[in-house]
């Protein structure tokens, strides 16, 4: 074998390659799906999938990989599929087959098929159109039309196709709001219907978890939440949101808790912590609403929630910290006045540390979900902060250690070092003392009450 390779195959190449391998081993081959889906709609895919017709997947990547110089193939026996990676591209390889779950496993029967039924038994017409090995493009279940019409069809009834993977219905809803693309009138109504088959140990919680981070960061994040609840499923992957739905509020809101969060995520930019901490910012307030319209602690309350709601859902702990102090910060910014002291958009800065610009972007995304007066005043918050942040020496850095504050004071470890240490930090922040450690000292020497 010759040296693996450093440098992306072009399209062309992989097909050459691609075709010398079939025929080498007298087989047909297609490329299927989201490579030709994406070709067509002229967004880039660099990974094909091939489905082989009459003779083995695994020989046919095989010879593949051993034609591109590169590793030995990853094969999946049970299912009949392979994986090749080359630079830039991953390519997968299945044999034409069948595959349906059983109503409570997560794993599916396979079993050999035609190439009709094959496609037949994929998620969405559009992801059954086939490109012959030359570049043509075949299409014969009508996938080429729905493409051009924008819509999202199953192949064969939406509650058999969803009966085969329960995750289709969300794969339905994040190829609407990556594409732009509608729901045929009968995938809404299907999804309601089976929409308990979402629970694990049907499909694995991370399997949920990959769609929702996708729809979250499309460019259509609105989109995904409103079919997710036209569909049924918000109850069931987020209850937090969906407890939300007409939770009415007074003073500048123009919709309710549900309708003004929507609003929020789709002002966003898409990243995802940001877009999660929209999507939960006021998860707090169906517990706290009281009689007058007050959602008194419903960030700490929502923190709490955004907390269990995305370690059930598998993000990861980094993940999770980051929203839960957006969540819990995000009234600050928003209460902003022009008679903060500057020591107070230093605590603000010093607490939202590195998620301060989130902060920043879920507080502008509130506001403008809502009718609050003002908007401008965080143009003069963010300048504030700004400047606050350039300041050098910084007044936002620690200027002792423990080890300082027993030295001064003669007094040994315990709880009076932290509470000293953290008094003298304070007074440096509101400007009391310089930022620097023996001003700090000096300070902490001449006043022994402290």
């Amino acid at each position: 074998m010759g040296a693996h390779q450093s440098v992306a195959l072009t399209d062309e190449d992989l097909l050459r390659l691609l075709k010398q391998a079939t025929d080498d081993l007298h087989v047909r081959a297609w490329v299927v799906g989201g490579y030709v889906r994406d070709k067509l709609l002229g967004r880039p895919h660099p990974n094909p999938d091939v489905v082989v017709e009459g003779g083995d997947a695994l020989k046919v990547a095989e010879r593949f990989a051993e034609l591109a110089q590169a590793e030995p193939p990853v094969t999946f026996e049970r299912y009949g599929t392979a994986q090749v990676t080359l630079p830039g591209h991953l390519v997968e390889f299945v044999t034409a087959r069948a595959e349906s779950y059983a109503p409570e496993s997560r794993k599916p029967d396979v079993r050999p098929a035609t190439l009709e039924e094959d496609l037949r038994r994929r998620d969405f017409t559009i992801n059954t159109l086939l490109m012959d090995l030359e570049g043509k493009i075949q299409d014969p279940l009508g996938g080429r039309n729905d493409l051009d019409r924008r819509i999202l069809r199953t192949p064969t009834d939406p509650l058999r196709t969803f009966a085969d993977d329960p995750l289709r219905m969300l794969r339905a809803i994040r190829f609407a709001s990556e594409l732009g693309f509608e729901l045929a009138p009968d995938l809404l109504p299907a999804m309601r219907q089976m929409k308990g088959r979402l629970a694990p140990p049907v499909i694995s919680v991370e399997r949920t978890a990959d769609e929702l981070r996708r729809m979250i960061t499309s460019e259509r994040p609105r989109l995904a939440i409103e079919l997710l609840d036209a569909g049924g499923l918000l109850e069931v992957i987020l209850p937090e949101v969906a407890a939300c739905k007409g939770v009415a509020q007074s003073g500048y809101h123009t919709h309710d808790v549900y309708g003004h969060t929507v609003l929020a995520v789709e002002r966003i930019p898409p990243d995802l912590i940001a877009r999660l901490a929209a999507l939960f910012h006021d998860v707090g307030k169906p517990s706290t609403a009281t009689p007058d319209g007050a959602f008194t602690g419903h960030e700490t309350v929502g923190a709490t929630m955004a907390k269990s709601a995305l370690e059930r859902l598998r993000f990861s702990q980094k993940e999770v910290e980051a929203v839960v102090l957006l969540v819990r910060l995000h009234l600050r910014p928003v209460y902003y006045r022009p008679e903060w002291s500057d020591g107070a958009v230093r605590r603000l800065a010093r607490d939202a540390g590195d998620q301060l610009d989130r902060l920043m972007a879920l507080a502008r995304a509130d506001v403008a979900a809502s009718a609050y007066p003002e908007p401008e005043k965080l143009d003069e918050l963010q300048a504030r902060v700004d400047s606050v942040l350039d300041e050098r020496p910084s007044r936002l850095t620690p200027v002792v250690t423990g080890e300082d504050v027993m030295r001064v004071r003669g007094i040994g470890p315990g709880p009076d070092v932290g509470r000293i240490k953290q008094r003298l930090q304070e007074l440096v922040i509101d400007g009391e003392i310089a930022p620097t450690r023996e001003a700090a000292l000096d300070f902490l020497a001449s006043h022994p009450d402290l």
